[in-house]
């Protein structure tokens, strides 16, 4: 009797002692700069380099705001700022152009404590695009406000606004010109080139997983969208539950790729389900929902993080630019697959 007293002590303290260990604070975050067919023999040393480089300001900009206790809005926002501010990524400076060659931003965020959420979309002059979404948030009794509209609000939220000109890069000029000549001559049997570069029009998108000390999670995602949209296209990236979600009880997730498969599947959402009432891990929850997306004919990748800090960092395609520090600061920044 007495021995089973005892062990039953020492499972109790066991017990308490390992759910101690699981509420411990902690805190990380998890990006991704856009997946498509992103394959080493296409890149040069210099562009690789410059890619790294700048994945790893983005993520470290974030990660320093959570090390002395910022929320993980304010590291999601700053750090989508360093990329929005790139020409290398498909969001803000570095945006691709409709088929009218204009620019249409689009952004959400999602607050994983109270799941509200703000979005914008067809956005022309805001430098920022994921400060407008917090914006809408925040200051509106909206979750998602689109073209001339949604730019008015920003201005009438004090944001930085800017001509439409200082989006227009001749790096996304050509690609325009590129992509219609291609669909303009679309009955001719298209090498094997031109169809991998008109394949990767479709994909381009930065985002962000933050949990801060406080145990919240928040995600946002930023794009310029597909390069020739046309009809005021939308994609998945400002549509809450599609290509954004964050909540507490499960996870955050920030989607990227072929948007459209993405709203169908309602990726974002559907890998918060399973994590939350499947009990899954982020990363099983991730395989499944890309699993269905690729069944339907689609493809991409997503970043994911729960409120202990695993992370998930899945994409079917062959390339995704990511990025992943810990509370510990150690640092992951990849390309390619099979990295």
């Amino acid at each position: 009797m007495k021995n089973i007293f005892i062990i039953t002590l020492l499972l109790l303290f066991v017990s308490c002692h390992s759910e101690k260990e699981k509420q411990q604070p902690t805190f990380g975050i998890v990006i991704h700069g856009g997946a498509g067919t992103i394959l080493k023999e296409n890149m040069s040393d210099e562009m690789e380099k410059a890619y790294l480089k700048k994945l790893t300001e983005a993520i470290t900009t974030g990660h320093a705001i959570l090390k002395v206790g910022g929320t993980s809005q304010d590291a999601v926002e700053k750090t989508i700022h360093v990329m929005e501010n790139s020409p290398l990524f498909n969001s803000g400076k570095g945006a691709v152009l409709t088929a009218n060659e204009t620019i249409a931003l689009d952004a959400s965020f999602m607050d994983g404590k109270t799941l509200n959420s703000g979005a914008i979309a067809g956005v022309k002059h805001v430098k920022n695009p994921i400060s407008a979404a917090i914006k809408v948030m925040h200051n509106s009794p909206h979750v998602l406000l689109s073209g001339e509209g949604a730019d008015q609000f920003a201005a009438e939220q004090n944001l930085e606004t800017v001509p439409e000109s200082y989006f227009i890069t001749q790096r996304r000029i050509k690609a325009l010109r590129r992509v219609q000549e291609l669909e303009t001559n679309k009955k001719t049997t298209r090498h094997s080139s031109d169809q991998l570069f008109y394949d990767n029009q479709r994909y381009g998108t930065v985002g962000c997983v933050a949990l801060d000390l406080n145990g919240n999670l928040a995600a946002g995602t930023s794009t310029g969208g597909m390069t020739n949209k046309k009809w005021g296209r939308i994609g998945d990236a400002p549509i809450i539950g599609a290509g954004t979600y964050a909540n507490n009880s499960s996870c955050g997730v920030s989607a990227t790729g072929w948007g459209e498969f993405f709203i169908r599947s309602v990726v974002a959402h559907d890998i918060a389900a399973l994590v939350e009432y499947k009990s899954l891990s982020v990363k099983e929850a991730s395989k499944q929902v890309l699993q269905k997306v690729e069944d339907l004919g689609g493809d991409g990748g997503v970043v994911v993080m729960d409120a202990y800090g695993n992370v998930s960092m899945e994409f079917n395609t062959p390339g995704m630019y990511r990025a992943h520090m810990n509370s510990d600061g150690k640092l992951t920044v990849r390309i390619y697959d099979n990295e």
